[in-house]
């Protein structure tokens, strides 16, 4: 396949202004229009070719669409330690909300467990097409979830056990990834027994799987950057709220922060004071910044919308594409597939010949790993 005389948004250095790709499951070839072989092609006729859009925190296939109990495997709330909880095994890959997020150029995104849990669980990095969870998985696990702040204190409250407070939510997340350590020193000399949570914990001490922190206020986001230094983990916020208001404290020190969700009202109070202007704030400090939905409390096919609102409030329109698409990559960890145009890189990209972040912009063509997708046939 190929697409000629597209205005081409690499997201991994210049825009291409007028442009071709060559493309299978993998992207072969692309440039500029004076260095095309020729050959049948279609015509973008000046449309810009993007890279597949990312949602980096989402809850997709475990919060199901239009279902109550039934369809929702976000949060066991019956232990506060559940690493060994495994996305995969929740995510219902048939639910409707794949497909809306797939015809708004959603091609990939992480979706895991709740924040119930000060540790809840292994995140999932997915396509969004396909038919079996298995063969859409681009790493799993992708992250390890932590929550801290209110969540896990009003669970745990009502039920009158631990943790109740912020302190007793910090304690265990930091008990158990001390006993991880020792774990994985006593695996070493072959004396240790097998624990499924410490075994899924011990992957964050290899720093191959980032910890991903719920924390929305100053203090619970201090708090996830002082456990992640006192344990040497790869880490990122989720939600990183009032971020804003320490932006400058957060600067230079490698931290990445997931904004969002950026359209809904403040229905607790640790969302008080969040503004779509935090991402924008964050960014001229040097944070790292993806943009997501946490679908389904925003629905995840308006995630360029988030994106568009976080414009509007400042951020720099080619930041905000870095945001729903290199970056969160990046943050990830699978940015070696997707996230950007380059060769050798998953074909997945999206279509428009407007401003993709605005309201009545819809894709022309969405392309996942080379199939062109037909809304009549996902």
């Amino acid at each position: 396949m190929k697409i000629v005389n597209a205005k081409i948004y690499t997201m991994n250095g210049d825009v291409i202004d007028n442009g071709y790709i060559v493309f299978n499951d993998k992207i072969i070839e692309l440039g500029p229009m004076n260095e095309y072989k020729g050959g049948d092609a279609y015509d973008a006729k000046g449309a810009m070719l993007f890279p597949g859009f990312i949602d980096a925190h989402t809850h997709l296939g475990i919060c199901e669409d239009s279902l109550g109990f039934e369809g929702d495997d976000c949060n066991e709330m019956t232990d506060p330690c559940t690493p060994n909880l495994r996305a995969v095994d929740a995510v219902n890959v048939l639910d409707v909300c794949f497909k809306e997020a797939l015809l708004a150029g959603v091609t990939s995104v992480a979706t895991g467990p709740g924040s119930a849990n000060p540790i809840a669980g292994q995140i999932a990095a997915v396509k969004t097409y396909g038919n079996r969870i298995d063969d859409m998985i681009l790493k799993a696990p992708v992250a390890m979830k932590f929550a801290l702040g209110e969540n896990p204190k009003n669970v745990y409250n009502e039920k009158k056990a631990t943790p109740s407070t912020r302190m007793a939510t910090a304690a265990i997340i930091r008990e158990q990834l001390y006993l991880t350590g020792e774990y994985i020193k006593k695996k070493k000399k072959n004396k240790s027994e097998y624990d499924a949570k410490l075994e899924a914990l011990s992957c964050l001490f290899e720093r191959d799987v980032p910890a991903h922190f719920h924390a929305h206020r100053t203090d619970d986001i201090f708090t996830a950057v002082r456990i992640a230094n006192e344990f040497n983990l790869k880490f990122s916020i989720v939600h990183c709220t009032q971020g804003y208001l320490i932006a400058k404290e957060l600067s230079g020190n490698g931290i990445s922060a997931m904004c969002g969700p950026l359209i809904s009202d403040r229905s607790k109070p640790e969302l008080k004071g969040s503004t779509p202007a935090t991402p924008g704030i964050l960014n001229k400090c040097d944070v790292k910044i993806a943009i997501v939905t946490d679908h389904p409390v925003v629905p995840i096919q308006y995630l360029p919308l988030c994106a568009g609102l976080a414009v509007r409030e400042g951020l720099e329109f080619y930041e905000a594409l870095k945001a729903i698409t290199i970056n969160p990559a990046e943050i990830l960890g699978i940015s070696e597939r997707v996230g950007s145009l380059e060769t050798g890189k998953d074909a997945d990209m999206v279509l428009f010949n407007e401003d993709p972040l605005t309201v009545k912009a819809k894709p022309l063509m969405v392309i996942s790993a080379g199939i062109i997708i037909n809304e009549q046939e996902v």
